[in-house]
């Protein structure tokens, strides 16, 4: 087993047929089969099953994958610091939700020490992508929240990967409109008075994750919803749609992206709490000591 065979069965998982991931992957399509094929032979295990309308991963193949990803997270990390043209630069890696705090705490890190040559990373991303970075090490620090729905499947999490998670606050929930939506001026809102609005959510990519939101009220079925993975493209989206989206009520408003939006309180009950995940028992750089320290200006509890 080598790490371009553990890159190709991850590159087929994520495409929707060997040619697709062989053209993406500059081999030929029966070289690519023929490596897999070797990979399966040497494992003892069927990691795709072959049919007439595709290739899908089986129970073992799924198995795999998970613990692929990791390996070759951490083999990427290795590359990077010690193979790279860039390996004598300062490294530090930040993962969040979408929470602006965690990212102005991490530009006063580079403000503080701003090194001679440095790459610095802030990945705003999907909850299972700031679980998994911190726990492959291809982050410090990680700012994840959970509320009441899903935070018992959070904590398992947090144990299972050897996290350790320190709380920062606990925020009620509103909803964001645009300053020229009807609604913009009240001060409270019941979520059955939205059935006719659009409600725009952050999409996790995958239905498996229900749990994994990062956004209250995830058990609530909402009639209308449009699902988007970009902040950006969300606040058009509410802007164009007449819509809403929910969250903490955490707006600044210095933020470009975030002007024009307003927040309401939500009449219905279901805060979260907003905190940083930290690898146990783990060594922290003078960055991550700083980033955290710089978290800890926000904490209310």
């Amino acid at each position: 087993m080598n790490i371009n065979q553990i890159k190709y069965v991850l590159e087929i998982a994520s495409s929707s047929s060997m040619r697709e991931a062989a053209t993406k992957l500059f081999v030929s399509q029966p070289a690519l089969s023929a490596s897999v094929r070797e990979l399966e032979e040497e494992l003892g295990i069927l990691i795709f099953d072959r049919t007439n309308k595709g290739i899908t991963l089986t129970e073992d193949g799924s198995e795999f994958v998970n613990y692929a990803k990791r390996a070759v997270s951490q083999y990427e990390i290795l590359e990077d610091k010690y193979l790279s043209k860039d390996s004598d630069k300062e490294r530090f890696s930040v993962s969040t939700q979408h929470y602006n705090f965690a990212i102005k705490a991490f530009t006063e890190v580079i403000n503080k020490f701003y090194p001679d040559r440095f790459i610095f990373s802030i990945h705003e991303t999907k909850t299972k992508e700031v679980l998994e970075d911190v726990r492959s090490m291809k982050s410090e620090v990680g700012v994840v929240s959970f509320s009441d729905a899903n935070e018992e499947i959070l904590r398992k999490i947090f144990k299972h990967y050897q996290l350790v998670f320190t709380p920062l606050m606990i925020r009620e929930t509103y909803i964001y409109v645009w300053e020229d939506h009807e609604l913009a001026g009240r001060k409270e809102i019941s979520i059955e008075e939205l059935s006719d609005y659009t409600c725009l959510s952050f999409d996790q990519s995958d239905e498996s994750n229900y749990y994994l939101t990062e956004e209250a009220m995830a058990d609530y079925d909402f009639p209308k919803m449009v699902k988007s993975d970009d902040r950006a493209t969300s606040m058009e989206l509410i802007a164009k749609l007449g819509g809403y989206s929910i969250g903490s009520g955490m707006l600044s408003g210095d933020e470009a992206i975030l002007k024009g939006l307003v927040s309401i309180k939500l009449k219905e009950e279901d805060p979260l709490t907003i905190g940083y995940i930290t690898r146990k028992d783990s060594k922290m750089s003078v960055y991550g000591k700083a980033y955290v320290e710089e978290l800890l200006k926000y904490k209310e509890i």
